[in-house]
């Protein structure tokens, strides 16, 4: 067995999509970054990686290589799963915790639970999504940004 964690944060700006867990949020604002910017999706590839050994996203993904301007980050996610599994793997479990205080995401739960399963081809029952506030405290308190913690357990083929 191993276990691996994730972290990620991104700016919320106008005029871009809010998508986590590859779902498209209805809001005002969307998270910046040279991806589609999906803070969970984020933070659930580098737990898988580090569960694995294989570094994280920014060694697979850099954001200075063009080809991953706008990239869907479900996308990634399979190829991280790919990874994972070559190195002998298999996904145990993920559970995650998306840190905004706005918007509301409890509605979009179930559909993040099952794109992200989808994605990693395991039972949306292996696959823990929950949201929280940050007390109005810091930049995603203040409504500047949204953060997403995740740990992953990988089991041995």
């Amino acid at each position: 067995m191993r276990i691996g964690q994730g972290y990620d944060i991104h700016r919320l700006v106008a005029e871009r999509p809010l998508i986590l867990g590859g779902i498209r949020i209805p809001y005002e604002k969307g998270l910046l970054g040279h991806s589609d910017a999906d803070v969970l999706t984020h933070a659930i590839m580098d737990a898988l990686l580090g569960a694995a050994a294989l570094r994280d996203i920014g060694f697979y993904f850099p954001p200075e290589e063009e080809r991953w301007k706008g990239a869907d980050s479900i996308l990634l996610l399979q190829q991280v799963v790919h990874l994972v599994g070559q190195e002998g793997w298999r996904i145990a479990n993920v559970d995650s915790v998306v840190v905004a205080e706005q918007p509301k995401l409890k509605p979009h739960i179930p559909a993040m639970q099952a794109r992200l399963a989808e994605a990693m081809q395991i039972s949306p029952k292996q696959v823990g999504v929950k949201a929280t506030t940050n007390e109005k405290l810091g930049p995603v308190g203040q409504g500047e940004a949204i953060a997403a913690f995740a740990v992953a357990l990988l089991l041995e083929c």
